[in-house]
Parts: C-alpha cells; structure tokens; sequence
C-alpha cells in the first residue's frame, strides 16, 4: 500500500491542514487527528495596494472655443454644464485645468479620445495627464 509523504487538507476560510503520513506501515492514524503528525498552515493573505492615479490636464490655447472646451467635458468627462463651465473658465485662466482623476489606463484612454476628437474637430486643443501627487 502506498503512502504520500505529505498532502494537504483543505479546511474552512484560507487555513489548510498539513498532515504527515507514518513512515512505518500502520503508524498512520486513520482519522487524521494525531497532533504529532499534524500541523495547521495559515495562508498569508494577499497585499494588495491602490492603483497609481493620474490627473487629465486640458491646456489652454488662443485658438479653441470655449464652448468647445465645454462640450468636450461634458461629453467625455461626465460633467454637469456648471462644472464644465467651472473648469473651462480654470483652463482658460491659469493656462490648465483638471477634467479628472483616474487610473493609469482610464486616463490614457481619455486622452486619446479627447485629443483624437480636437484634430478632427479641427481645434487645437491638447489634452494631458499627469501622475497624481496626493
């Protein structure tokens, strides 16, 4: 009759059982309670940490509409007409201003889109992201 070494028994929440069968024929106790043989593992919990966040920057120019600034966020960036207006008047103002926060590859996506929607619109609007200090 063959015996393994070492096999686990899955138990309730993460924790396992390990179990050591008897090297001697019959040594083995059946009912796998023996606390010398037995041992239990707990499986470490996985570290998981935030993604890394990206603010989209809309640069100003002197060339693009402010309502195309404005339909822009409202279209790409979900935004109310107030807020959109709020960040249009940021952009045009201070030279930039933030549509958003997102990850890595959200943000990407945006700029893309927004940049892509500018050029075929034919304004010179640029869109861009930056990593998120806070």
């Amino acid at each position: 009759m063959f015996h393994p070494l070492l096999f686990y028994i899955p138990l309730r929440n993460e924790t396992y059982r390990l179990r050591l069968a008897g090297l001697k024929m019959g040594t083995e106790d059946p009912t796998g309670d023996d606390p010398e043989n037995t041992a239990t593992i707990l499986k470490p919990k996985p570290v998981t940490k935030r993604p890394s966040l990206y603010k989209v920057l809309l640069l100003n120019d002197d060339f693009t509409p402010m309502e195309f600034v404005i339909l822009v966020l409202k279209r790409f960036f979900s935004k109310s007409q107030t807020e959109a207006e709020k960040i249009m008047l940021e952009v045009h103002n201070q030279g930039a201003g933030v549509a958003g926060v997102f990850t890595f590859e959200v943000a990407e996506t945006k700029v893309f889109l927004v940049n892509e929607f500018s050029r075929r619109k034919r304004h010179p609007l640029k869109c861009i992201m930056e990593k998120d200090s806070s």
